[in-house]
């Protein structure tokens, strides 16, 4: 991985949690949502991570040791690429902006198929015949943690960018 993919795959974490948050939210906001223009109740959703750059982790690292020319022993291989020209090849440039392998990407939202909750409620405008309403099965417990969960992800992957950029400029103090 080149000095600014550790940027590249935490920014597709910021974006893909950013998306999970708001998808969090319009499911705390749809929870008493009885009627949709589709009919029925709103139907919670859930967010679908993938992997972005395809591969597993193994078939990535394979590909970096190749690509890096660390096929010998690893010391002879680092000590050539710290010690070698900045625009060396572009596998074994530590400076490049070519896309990292890794990060992770909103695959899709989907609903839940998980049944409405039935309260009795014969007032309700949208109450059945036989005076219960269809409600969303969404637990606000569930979604606060949830949202809790990505906010803290976002959190960690926003430090994970300001430690990089931390490391970035003292590497650039060192070559004063």
């Amino acid at each position: 991985m080149n000095l600014f993919g550790v940027m590249d795959v935490s920014a597709s974490a910021l974006r893909a949690e950013r998306v999970r948050a708001e998808v969090v939210a319009s499911n705390m906001a749809n929870a008493e949502t009885t009627r949709t223009p589709e009919g029925g109740p709103y139907q919670r959703h859930h967010v679908v991570f993938e992997a972005e750059g395809g591969g597993s982790f193994q078939e990535s690292f394979a590909s970096q040791m190749k690509a890096g020319g660390l096929n010998s022993s690893f010391g002879s291989g680092l000590k050539s690429r710290l010690t070698g020209s900045l625009s060396a090849s572009p596998g074994g440039d530590l400076t490049a902006a070519n896309g990292a392998p890794g990060g992770v990407a909103v695959a899709g939202v989907i609903s839940d198929a998980s049944a409405p909750l039935e309260r009795y409620d014969p007032d309700h405008p949208d109450a059945g015949p036989d005076g219960f309403v269809a409600y969303p099965d969404i637990n606000p417990l569930t979604e606060m943690v949830d949202l809790m969960g990505a906010t803290r992800s976002y959190g960690m992957n926003a430090s994970a960018i300001q430690a990089e950029k931390g490391m970035i400029s003292s590497s650039l103090d060192l070559l004063k």
